[in-house]
């Protein structure tokens, strides 16, 4: 009775939307009306353009490619990150507020202030001037342009990785350390082979949000580099792909049939992962449980006997 109402927001907001996108993806139609009535059925022919059109095909490899980088260019970073910021030293807890406040800005403030600093007369280049060397233009540059989203995914949420490091972290017990130091290990030793191996299930449940997030990726491109920058400029992602060949070309139910197709490759990459990776953890938890239960046994048949 108490998950009725959880259920019912569930059925309502996320299963029907996926159900009448896949419908309305039979359709080529204008978004008024009963897409039956002021529409024309296509059949499968949306997904058939979808999966053919190179425009399609080059933004599902841009944003592969934003998976594969953040995972590379963030873990790393928030783990060095979260090592220094895990030591105990003055102004810790600034430092901890500031690496974390561009998570929670919100991305049209980022990605207006980002796109005003990196233009061609923007701060970015007046400081690089300064020095004597010749900006780019961080933008609209294809060779640069996809860097350039890369540095601001990173500056933004590089911080939610520190932060669920650090938590991570802290739950280790210092008694593995003190044991470590008794050993003789140094502090990178300790970090190898203590911090790293305890810290793997943090790692992974981040991983995973992190690729989710990469997948959906659209507003900062689309404030950054506008409704068509971003196809020229090799940016676009699989959601400006859809807005744009959908909601802009007054295209609807080719934009929804995009929408199923993001769907079905978000959730074959989900699934995909939870079962390779995410399932170590708890296939480990339920061994650890059967242990408990067995060492338990024998305890209390010693106890008995």
């Amino acid at each position: 009775m108490l998950s009725i109402p959880a259920l019912v927001m569930f059925l309502g907001f996320v299963i029907l939307p996926v159900i009448m996108a896949a419908y309305y993806g039979f359709f080529r139609w204008k978004g008024y009306g009963k897409p039956q009535v002021n529409g024309q059925f296509v059949g499968f022919e949306n997904y058939k353009i979808i999966l053919t059109d190179p425009n399609f095909q080059e933004a599902l490899g841009h944003t592969l490619f934003v998976v594969v980088a953040s995972l590379v260019i963030q873990g790393p970073l928030a783990i060095l990150f979260a090592l220094l910021l895990n030591q105990k030293f003055k102004g810790r807890a600034l430092i901890r507020t500031l690496i974390f406040v561009p998570y929670v800005v919100s991305e049209v403030i980022v990605g207006t202030g980002w796109s005003l600093m990196l233009q061609p007369t923007g701060a970015v280049n007046a400081v690089l001037a300064k020095f004597g060397i010749s900006g780019a233009d961080w933008i609209a540059d294809p060779k640069i342009a996809i860097w350039t989203l890369m540095f601001i995914i990173s500056w933004k949420y590089i911080g939610f990785a520190v932060i669920l490091m650090i938590a991570g972290m802290q739950s280790i017990p210092e008694d593995l350390y003190e044991a470590a130091k008794v050993d003789g290990a140094g502090f990178w030793r300790q970090q190898w082979s203590i911090t790293l191996p305890l810290l793997g299930p943090t790692i992974r449940m981040w991983a995973f949000m992190s690729i989710i997030g990469s997948l959906q990726l659209f507003d900062l491109v689309y404030i950054i580099w506008g409704q068509y920058v971003s196809s020229t400029a090799g940016t676009s992602t699989m959601a400006t792909y859809m807005v744009r060949e959908g909601r802009l070309a007054n295209n609807y139910g080719y934009g929804s049939a995009v929408a199923v197709v993001i769907f079905v490759i978000s959730l074959v990459i989900a699934l995909t992962y939870q079962h390779i990776v995410m399932n170590r953890d708890l296939d480990g938890a339920l061994t650890d449980g059967k242990r408990g239960k067995r060492s338990h046994g024998t305890i209390v048949t010693s106890e008995v006997a």
